[in-house]
C-alpha cells in the first residue's frame, strides 16, 4: 500500500509502501515520462532499473544522468528500494521465511501497484549495477515472460563461481555490506542449501533466459578511460569472471547476448556508460 507520494525534482515521483513482505516501509523512485498522469488513458511501458549493494532507490538519480538520458523516451522507469546487502531475493532466513522478501516486494507488491494505480503496463526490461545486476538477470530468470530485456553491469551473474566444499567465503557479501548480518540468512549454506542457492543463481537459471534480449557488461578491474583506482580493483575484477562464466554458459546453450568487457572498475562513470550503451537496445525490446 502507497502511504505516501513525494515530487522530489521535475518527472521524479517517490513512493513510500507499506509492505507486508519486508515488514516496514520502502521507497519506489519513478521517473515519469511525458504525458504521464495517475488518471491516463493509456499505460506506458516500464524499465525497471535496480541499484547496487550498500546502496538505495536514489543511486540511479544520484550518480547518473538516468534523468535526462530518458527524458524523450515514452518509458516509465521504476528504481525500487532493494536493501544495503538485499540480493534481491526473499530471505531463507533458516527455513523460516518472512522478511525480509525482497523479490516479493518487487515482483508482486511493487508490479501490482504500479499497475493499478501508476499506468505501469506490461510491457517490461530490465537493468542494474552490481547487486542490481544480479538481480536483473535473476528475476528475468526466475519470471519467465516478465521482461523482454536484461541488462547486468558488474553483476555477480554466478554467485557459485569458484566455489568449493565447505568455502564459507562464498557467501559473505551480506555480511560485509551490512555488518553484523549472518549471511546464511540470504539463502543458506552454499553446500546444504545448494538447491537454494542453484535456484536463485543466474548461471545456473541460464537457460531460463531464452527469449529474453540480453546484455552482460563488466569492466577487468583496470583503471579505463573513464578513470579509476591506480591498481586492479579487485571486485570488478570478480564481476569479470563472473561475466565471462555467463557469458560462456549462454553461449554454450546457444541464448543470444550482447557481450561488453572492458577495461574499467567498478564505478559509476562505467556504468552510467554501459546504461548509454544498452538503452538503445532496452528502447527496441520495449518497441519504442
Amino acid at each position: 500500500m502507497v502511504v505516501a507520494e513525494s515530487v522530489v525534482a521535475p518527472r521524479t515521483l517517490d513512493l513510500t509502501i507499506d509492505s507486508p513482505a519486508l515488514g516496514e516501509r520502502r521507497k519506489v523512485r519513478l521517473l515519469t515520462p511525458r504525458g504521464w498522469s495517475r488518471g491516463a488513458s493509456r499505460t506506458w511501458p516500464v524499465l525497471w532499473l535496480l541499484h547496487g549493494g550498500v546502496d538505495d532507490y536514489t543511486a540511479w538519480t544520484r550518480e547518473t544522468d538516468v534523468a535526462q538520458l530518458t527524458a524523450a523516451s515514452d518509458v516509465l522507469v521504476v528504481m525500487p528500494d532493494g536493501g544495503r546487502c538485499g540480493n534481491y531475493s526473499d530471505w531463507w532466513n533458516y527455513g523460516r521465511g518472512g522478511s525480509p522478501g525482497w523479490e516479493t516486494f518487487h515482483m508482486s507488491e511493487v508490479r501490482r501497484i504500479l499497475e493499478r494505480d501508476y499506468r505501469a503496463g506490461s510491457a517490461r526490461v530490465i537493468a542494474g549495477n552490481s547487486m542490481g545486476g544480479l538481480g536483473a538477470m535473476a528475476y528475468a530468470a526466475r519470471f519467465p515472460g516478465m521482461f523482454r530485456a536484461a541488462a547486468s553491469f558488474s553483476g555477480y551473474v554466478h554467485t557459485l563461481y569458484g566455489h568449493q566444499v565447505g568455502d564459507d567465503s562464498t557467501g559473505w557479501g551480506p555480511s560485509f555490506a551490512c555488518p553484523g548480518t549472518d549471511w546464511r540468512r540470504v539463502w543458506g549454506d552454499p553446500d546444504d542449501q545448494a538447491a537454494i542457492w542453484h535456484a536463485h543463481n543466474p548461471y545456473d537459471l541460464a537457460d531460463r533466459l531464452r527469449g529474453v534480449r540480453l546484455w552482460v557488461a563488466s569492466g577487468d578491474g583496470r583503471a579505463g578511460s573513464l578513470g579509476g583506482l591506480p591498481f586492479t580493483d579487485p571486485v570488478e575484477a570478480g564481476t569479470y569472471e563472473h561475466a565471462q562464466a555467463l557469458l560462456g554458459r549462454l553461449n554454450s546453450l546457444g541464448i543470444p547476448v550482447t557481450a561488453r568487457l572492458y577495461q574499467g572498475q567498478h564505478q559509476w562513470p562505467y556504468w552510467e556508460r554501459e546504461l548509454h550503451r544498452a538503452y538503445p537496445m532496452l528502447l527496441d525490446a520495449l518497441g519504442r
